[in-house]
């Protein structure tokens, strides 16, 4: 429940379209999944990890996609009846299921110049590295402030004298 209109700041600014939808985004959602669990890690000056456990996913079950500084990161687990379906393998009836198998999607909002590095499923935890690259065009410099010695200090029009 958003308490405040940002429709006057949307008629007289340009390209904070981005800015202002974040803003809305802020806040509690009875609506965002509690499934699957995950940290978020600052792993160095410029790094990150973005950790999310996954029990019971492989890796064919499991997709990571980035687009628009969106990261995504996807799990479906295939059908047990089709996993089941070899006459060579024996059919398994579950009687509690505590470990949840349900398909998920995490979205995750990623800052400008954020990249997403490498990313590895290990003991049923799925860990997706990031770093942040600032390009050199965008970092901060340094001007000099020098002195110009070699300029003239008046100059003399044609048949005029300076008062």
């Amino acid at each position: 429940m958003r308490t405040f209109d940002l429709s006057p700041l949307y008629r007289s600014t340009v390209g904070f379209d981005r800015l202002f939808s974040l803003i809305d985004q802020i806040g509690p959602s009875e609506t965002s999944p509690a499934y699957p669990p995950y940290n978020i890690e600052r792993t160095g000056e410029t790094t990150y990890r973005i950790t999310v456990a996954v029990a019971g996913f492989a890796e064919r079950d499991l997709s990571i996609e980035v687009k628009e500084n969106n990261l995504l990161i996807r799990g479906t687990k295939e059908a047990a009846e089709a996993a089941n379906s070899d006459a060579d393998t024996k059919i398994v009836e579950v009687l509690y299921r505590g470990i949840a198998a349900r398909a998920f999607e995490r979205r995750f909002q990623l800052a400008d110049h954020v990249q997403v590095t490498s990313a590895k499923l290990e003991n049923g935890l799925l860990s997706v590295d990031l770093v942040r690259e600032i390009p050199e065009a965008k970092k901060p410099r340094q001007i000099p402030i020098g002195s110009n010695t070699n300029a003239p200090s008046a100059q003399v029009i044609e048949g005029q004298r300076a008062a």
